[in-house]
C-alpha cells in the first residue's frame, strides 16, 4: 500500500471517529411524577371469630363403652388412612396402646401396654395420629377417661383399631 494510500486511510478513520464525538444536547430531565396523597384508610373492621365448634359428648359410663366413641372419632379424622375390608395375614406393626383423654377431651397421657419396638417410626406416627385427633368425645358421665385399644398397621401406613375392625385373613 502507498504512503499516500495510508494517509487517506487514516484520515477517513479519524474523520469517522470525530464525527461520532459530535455533542448532541441532552434531552431535559423528566419531571419527577406527582405525589398522590391517598385518603386515610377506612380502620379495618373488627375481627369477629367463629365460635368454636360444639364438643360432642359420650355418653359411655365404662372406658370400654368410651373406646367405641373413640375409636369412631379416630376414624372419621383419618377416613383415608383406614384399612378398608379385612386386613391380610400379615401385619407390619401390632401395638396396644392407652390413652388418657380429660374432661375437656383433650389427651392428657398415652402409655404403650405393647408397643411395635421393631417400627418406630410407626409408634411415633400412633402417637402423632392420637393427639392430632383430640379433642375427642368429652367423657360426660365419667369426667376422664383411660382407654385402651389395639392398632392394626399395615406396611402401606393404613391401619384398623382392634374397636371397629373388619376382620382379618
Amino acid at each position: 500500500m502507498s504512503a499516500t494510500r495510508r494517509l487517506a486511510l487514516v484520515a477517513a478513520c479519524t474523520a469517522a471517529v470525530l464525527a461520532g464525538c459530535t455533542s448532541v444536547p441532552l434531552p431535559p430531565p423528566e419531571a419527577p411524577p406527582p405525589v398522590v396523597v391517598a385518603p386515610p384508610a377506612e380502620p379495618a373492621p373488627a375481627v369477629v371469630e367463629a365460635p368454636a365448634p360444639a364438643r360432642r359428648l359420650s355418653t359411655a359410663d365404662s372406658p370400654r363403652a368410651y373406646r367405641r366413641d373413640a375409636a369412631g372419632h379416630l376414624y372419621a379424622q383419618n377416613p383415608d388412612r383406614i384399612w378398608k375390608g379385612r386386613m391380610p395375614p400379615l401385619l407390619y406393626a401390632v401395638g396396644v396402646l392407652q390413652v388418657e383423654v380429660g374432661r375437656d377431651g383433650q389427651v392428657e397421657r398415652v402409655d404403650w401396654m405393647r408397643a411395635p419396638r421393631h417400627a418406630p417410626e410407626v409408634i411415633a406416627e400412633i402417637e402423632r395420629t392420637v393427639r392430632a385427633a383430640a379433642p375427642y368425645p368429652v367423657p360426660a358421665r365419667m369426667g376422664r377417661v383411660v382407654w385402651t385399644d389395639t392398632w392394626l398397621w399395615h406396611k402401606s401406613g393404613r391401619f384398623q383399631l382392634d374397636t371397629l375392625t373388619e376382620g382379618q385373613d
